[in-house]
């Protein structure tokens, strides 16, 4: 009988514990988020530094993602461009193209006839009236039959096997400059993520230094609590929640300028596409993104609270006599 009345009493002061850590946290959760909005100029101050320092990583991020997106966009670099001889006909160019598709180190081939390639150009203004004065029909007669080849493996082996062929004229092939941008793209993805670490860290710095300087403003209410024999997670968690909500105010804002940048620039960018004959349209986070930034800047904050507090609390930490 004492057996099980002992039980239900853990039992029971389990549960209150429980309870009383629940009530905790949740009264933390709203008690810090008001310390913060009694101040709201030395809020403003380090949400402010902090959505700097997130936003400009970020931006470079989504600079770098839209330069690769363009460079895709512009895969016809990667391809190989044969140009058949004069005096091969439409029928002997699809059999070629055949030939091809059949290769292992060829994903695709696109065949553009005279015809095809005369109308790419009418579709231009400033050569339609210059194709009507020399006449449709010694316009199409100088137009060769174009193989637009996609490579499987290396381009530069498939250029050189292709240049071979005994229908072949000329073989154009830029690859180049599409190196030079890849290797560009490679260093400015490794400059964000130099700056990212960096601004990160100051971010950091200024939780830190924000939550020390409450901290300090309530010195004397974290000695009470220690004599009382609080805990240190106690004693922290009300700084953990405040350093939270500093990290989720600057995500929010840094997502807020990004988005303002995002809304100036892509009207322009659409517009100078477009007289390149383009439907590149720059594109900013998604939602998934969004929420990810927001979880990433709360534990930026919390870290940097939770650094702070733990120095501060060892070093204050009461001993015995």
């Amino acid at each position: 009988m004492n057996e099980r009345v002992n039980e239900r009493t853990g039992d029971s002061m389990q549960s209150s514990r429980f309870g009383a850590w629940i009530s905790h946290h949740g009264y933390s959760l709203v008690a810090s988020l008001g310390r913060m909005l009694r101040k709201p100029w030395a809020t403003l101050l380090t949400v402010g530094v902090m959505a700097l320092a997130l936003a400009l990583p970020l931006g470079l991020w989504l600079v770098m993602g839209n330069l690769a997106r363009l460079g895709g966009e512009v895969q016809a670099s990667r391809n190989v461009d044969v140009f058949l001889k004069q005096g091969i006909d439409a029928d002997a160019a699809k059999s070629l193209a055949d030939t091809l598709r059949q290769r292992g180190d060829v994903a695709d081939v696109v065949l553009v006839t005279p015809e095809q390639a005369l109308a790419q150009l009418r579709a231009r203004p400033d050569l339609a009236e210059a194709i009507d004065a020399l006449g449709a029909d010694a316009a199409r007669a100088a137009l060769p039959s174009v193989l637009r080849v996609s490579p499987r493996g290396d381009e530069r082996l498939l250029a050189d096997s292709l240049r071979k062929l005994p229908q072949t004229e000329r073989v154009q092939h830029d690859l180049a400059w599409r190196e030079r941008l890849d290797a560009w793209l490679r260093f400015g993805a490794r400059v964000a993520l130099v700056l990212a670490a960096l601004l990160g860290f100051g971010a950091l710095l200024v939780v830190g230094n924000t939550v020390r300087l409450d901290i300090q403003s309530r010195r004397e209410e974290i000695g009470v609590l220690q004599l009382l024999g609080a805990s240190d997670g106690f004693v922290r968690r009300p700084f953990l929640y405040l350093g939270a909500w500093y990290g989720l105010a600057a995500g929010a804002a840094a997502l807020g300028v990004l988005t303002l940048a995002w809304m100036g620039l892509r009207e322009p960018l659409a517009e100078l596409a477009a007289r390149y004959g383009s439907h590149f349209a720059l594109r900013g986070l998604d939602p998934l993104q969004g929420l990810l930034v927001l979880v990433a800047a709360g534990v930026l904050g919390w870290l940097g609270a939770g650094l702070v507090t733990g120095h501060y609390l060892r070093q204050t930490r009461p001993t015995e006599a």
